[in-house]
């Protein structure tokens, strides 16, 4: 039996969110680590954001879904989003890793919620944060240490991550609506919903900022 095209949706948007992280970390890796022990701690990020991508494809064809049909209509907006909010260095590269792509798991993880136990765990075991976070914290906090001027320009870098992601996360629901449903379901009270779903994402994103010393 086929799941509902939201479930498709959701996984296909995660496969490829999933894909695009490990592209977006091994080219950062590469291009704007300071040392070799950083480019290594990222790109060991990286293959575990491609072990995630696996367990999602592997899934949807279970499924008797394609797994690139299911991505396919997300390409050009998570590309979008790449392409407006691509680091200028090694800086902006880790608050993208954890602010930016941290609103977006939330998302992922709203919508989760409304799965059934055998593919909400699937889907935690890919939202899982793999060291993302201890890694990030760590070299942006001693960056801010050594050079506090930075905070403002980090902390201005982490709103617009978050404006573009909001954007292109309302280009997504407007566009595929069996995926919009489940943020928010058809028998719920929408605005009351949103405002609370909206009030969990604000105060994840705020614990983020504070935890980097934004």
């Amino acid at each position: 039996m086929k799941e509902s095209p939201g479930v498709v949706d959701l996984l296909g948007v995660l496969a490829y969110a999933e894909l695009s992280a490990f592209a977006r970390m091994t080219e950062d890796a590469a291009s704007l680590a300071p040392s070799l022990a950083d480019r290594a701690a990222l790109s060991e990020l990286a293959v575990a954001e491609y072990a995630h991508f696996r367990l999602l494809r592997d899934q949807l064809a279970e499924m008797g879904a394609d797994p690139e049909e299911a991505m396919s209509p997300f390409v050009a907006a998570l590309d979008g989003w790449h392409a407006q909010t691509a680091p200028g260095d090694w800086l902006e590269a880790l608050v993208k890793a954890y602010v930016g792509e941290g609103i977006a798991l939330d998302f992922y993880r709203e919508a989760a919620r409304r799965l059934d136990p055998p593919l909400a765990k699937l889907v935690d075991v890919v939202l899982a944060d793999e060291g993302r976070s201890q890694f990030a914290v760590e070299r942006v906090r001693a960056a801010l240490e050594a050079d506090p001027a930075a905070a403002g320009r980090l902390a201005l870098w982490a709103r617009r991550l978050v404006g573009e992601a909001l954007s292109q996360g309302q280009r997504v629901a407007a566009a595929r609506p069996e995926l919009a449903r489940m943020l928010v379901p058809a028998d719920a009270d929408d605005q009351a919903e949103i405002s609370r779903m909206f009030a969990r994402l604000t105060e994840e994103h705020g614990k983020r900022m504070t935890a980097l010393g934004l």
